[in-house]
């Protein structure tokens, strides 16, 4: 379990960087109004959030926005789509967030995790689903996975990033020791350790990189230091100038169903409160199956039940703050499934 006390680690997605880049706007609308600009970047916000809503097709849609008071649940799908492809969802997070007393839970699902793929009628790595079937096939099989419904999804693709941190003039990363991804069947490249600033290239690179000995669970650390550095960034005031093109990027690489109004009123809310964030990684064992001997994940049966019993907790609106917490409340490091050759 990891216990985050600052708002920024909520940016793990691309929903939330918008959310940020709202509440920038709106927490500033004073100093933004004295400069001209109040008015122009909240109809920025409105339109990005209205460009980005894209409503699952096996869903039916309701009338009246949702209420952001009561619980609810999000898949957030961090994708690698190259070229216009679909891609595959790199990194894949049930969430559930409560709005009524500003706390967050983040179960982070590795994505070689052997899964029933819905709608595809085979079992698989659950990355795969979003590649046969997009949102709604990845959010049918997390739930049929989890046992818990999704109330709505969002999508990032990570290419579109690259962009966003070349206009904010490079990010800041934790690179100890330069990281090489040279083994045969991967992409090769290079990222220098001990730099001040790393452009958009490096910083994909970086959350790409999947030749150390944490396998999936040290790629999801490195996807979540990368949204961490880069929200930090776009929250500052000094980027206020940037949130229009910023904004202009996002809106062409994310995707959500939650509704504009949804959005907006969430990104207020979450201005005025705490927030206290908890994750939590599925345990397992990674292992070759099948007539092609193929790495996957396996889920422990037992902590997928803590999961399950979990989640329902967090959704219950009547579970007190004091009984918020994610399985054996141990650090989510503490158990490493091995690393995972290439796909």
């Amino acid at each position: 379990m990891r216990n985050y006390r600052r708002f920024k680690i909520i940016m793990i997605s691309t929903f939330m960087l918008l959310v940020i880049a709202a509440g920038v706007v709106y927490a500033n609308r004073g100093a933004l109004s004295a400069l001209g600009y109040d008015w122009f970047l909240s109809d920025k916000v409105e339109a990005s959030f209205e460009d980005s809503y894209q409503p699952l097709n096996d869903r039916p849609t309701s009338e009246e926005p949702p209420q952001v008071e009561n619980p609810f649940s999000m898949l957030l799908l961090g994708v690698d789509a190259r070229n216009h492809e679909r891609g595959r969802s790199d990194t894949m997070i049930y969430t559930v967030v409560r709005p009524q007393d500003g706390n967050v839970l983040m179960v982070s699902i590795p994505r070689d995790t052997y899964a029933d793929i819905v709608g595809k009628g085979t079992v698989d790595k659950i990355t795969h689903a979003y590649a046969f079937g997009g949102p709604e096939m990845a959010v049918n099989s997390v739930e049929k996975l989890l046992d818990a419904k999704i109330d709505h999804y969002a999508s990032i693709n990570f290419q579109g990033f690259t962009k966003v941190v070349d206009t904010l003039g490079g990010i800041p990363l934790p690179i100890m020791k330069d990281i090489v991804n040279k083994g045969a069947d991967h992409e090769k490249f290079t990222v220098e350790a001990n730099k001040d600033s790393y452009t958009g290239v490096e910083a994909l690179n970086y959350v790409r990189y999947r030749e150390d000995a944490g396998g999936d669970m040290s790629r999801t650390e490195r996807n979540r230091a990368f949204i961490e550095a880069l929200v930090h960034k776009t929250s500052s005031l000094q980027q206020w100038n940037k949130i229009p093109e910023i904004l202009d990027i996002v809106g062409d690489n994310f995707s959500t169903d939650l509704p504009p109004e949804s959005m907006s009123d969430l990104a207020k809310k979450f201005l005025q409160i705490g927030h206290e964030i908890k994750s939590y990684t599925l345990k397992g064992e990674g292992k070759r199956m099948g007539e092609q001997n193929l790495w996957y994940f396996v889920s422990d049966e037992q902590d997928l039940a803590d999961v399950r019993a979990t989640i329902a907790a967090w959704m219950n609106p009547a579970t007190p703050v004091s009984e918020l917490t994610v399985p054996h409340e141990v650090e989510e490091s503490a158990s490493n499934p091995p690393q995972s050759p290439a796909a």
